[in-house]
């Protein structure tokens, strides 16, 4: 999943290799990955998320984005290490001037990652982490090999709440109170 064979890439080498290549790359932290081709289950779970989160969000100010749109996290001052850049299976943004000709900066609303089994560990660590960090208020990890859903959503006091959905259960947003996936219709056989 690592593109470089470097440890460490400025935030201007992963720009130039990304000008350079069709390939989905992020860049987390001086690392450029490079996401996997998705399979057709990835594929059909993004599509039936994407139309229930479309629906529920139609008469809002909020709008769900799909892969390969670019989030742009911006250097906070804490952060030695230069912008973060990501491309979310799915994302829910609610603030329009965010908002750039091919990209959007900043937090979005609610992410959702789809996993595959390449790509587990940067999303159940490195992007977990990441969006946590800066203000994601809803973060779901769907793992269709274990026909789960790992929701983690930030309360009023900034912790981070952890909530398991398994098969022939029902996900519920906490941000999104219209938002509701029954796993059976999500992970169909």
């Amino acid at each position: 999943m690592r593109v470089s064979d470097k440890n460490f890439n400025t935030y201007e080498e992963f720009e130039e290799k990304r000008q350079q290549s069709d390939e989905i790359l992020e860049y987390i932290d001086g690392i450029i990955y490079m996401s996997p081709s998705p399979s057709i289950t990835h594929q059909r779970i993004a599509s039936f998320l994407h139309g229930e989160l479309h629906q529920v969000l139609k008469n809002s100010s909020c709008e769900v984005f799909s892969a390969p749109t670019d989030v742009l996290f911006e250097q906070n001052e804490n952060d030695h290490n230069k912008n973060k850049r990501v491309v979310p299976d799915l994302f829910v943004a609610c603030h329009s001037e965010n908002f750039t000709e091919n990209e959007y900066i900043g937090a979005p609303d609610f992410i959702i990652e789809i996993l595959s089994p390449s790509n587990k560990s940067h999303d159940f660590v490195r992007k977990l982490n990441l969006y946590m960090e800066y203000g994601v208020k809803e973060y779901w990890i769907v793992d269709p090999m274990e026909k789960r859903i790992m929701m983690y959503s930030l309360d009023e006091n900034g912790e981070v709440q952890f909530d398991l959905v398994s098969e022939n259960e029902k996900a519920s947003s906490r941000l999104f109170k219209d938002f509701t996936i029954e796993t059976e219709n999500l992970f169909g056989d």
